[in-house]
């Protein structure tokens, strides 16, 4: 499929009551509210082609860049192209989820991850901490800097809640990211999730709730799952 092909199949696909809860969700114009089980229909055919992922991304449709995030290529995306995609990503669901998920499985993870969590940018910030959370997921304890995730920690609980409203919810995952995939630091992130608390987030006209860290960490102990590893960054 080409690009013309991917718009006219993501019209067909639009639904307005789907339009109506991303806006809720902080979407705004162009997109059609397309469901991800209809974006995944797409990603099945069409598989991985990441000069159509980035094509999809330039057109500014919020539908045709979360579909660019599933066909793209994190192997061979740039860190220009990364800089870019994160500079557009206008709502959470493209920053925290379509850049993040590619940044974090590309070659660039861990420094543009460290790079965007210091930006004063709100979805920046929030991408580079889902970045960082996505990193620690899929790769081994043997791969990842432990002392500067545990200084990031440390951070985290000191200024949490007076960070922007969406950082305080993905530096909330981020920990819980920590206790969940590394055992080593698991009783820490346990900790800093203990000390924080209750995360106040403001999700707009949504049902959604922020997850209690010590809650979330204690949860995946339970079931013995600390420290197995993704094999994807992507759902």
């Amino acid at each position: 499929m080409n690009k013309n092909e991917v718009m006219d199949a993501l019209y067909q696909f639009g639904n307005e009551g789907t339009k109506s809860i991303y806006i809720n969700h902080g979407a705004k114009e162009p997109f059609f509210g397309v469901k991800v089980g209809d974006l995944k229909k797409l990603q099945k055919k069409i598989k991985v082609n990441h000069q159509l992922a980035l094509e999809l991304y330039a057109t500014g449709n919020s539908d045709a860049m979360y579909l660019a995030g599933m066909i793209a290529d994190p192997k061979v995306i740039t860190k220009e192209q990364l800089q870019d995609w994160v500079k557009n990503a206008y709502w959470y669901m493209l920053s925290d989820y379509t850049v993040s998920s590619v940044a974090a499985a590309s070659p660039h993870a861990w420094e543009i991850g460290l790079e965007w969590i210091t930006s004063s940018e709100e979805f920046i910030c929030s991408a580079g901490w889902n970045t960082l959370a996505g990193y620690i997921s899929i790769k081994t304890d043997e791969d990842i800097d432990l002392e500067k995730v545990a200084s990031l920690m440390e951070q985290i609980g000191e200024d949490i809640h007076t960070s922007q409203n969406r950082v305080r919810y993905s530096k909330n995952g981020f920990v819980i990211a920590v206790g969940s995939y590394i055992l080593p630091l698991s009783d820490s992130a346990l900790e800093v999730g203990r000390k924080i608390g209750k995360v106040s987030v403001n999700m707009g006209k949504t049902s959604c709730k922020v997850p209690l860290a010590e809650e979330y960490i204690t949860k995946v102990r339970t079931m013995d799952r600390v420290g197995k590893k993704k094999k994807s960054t992507r759902c």
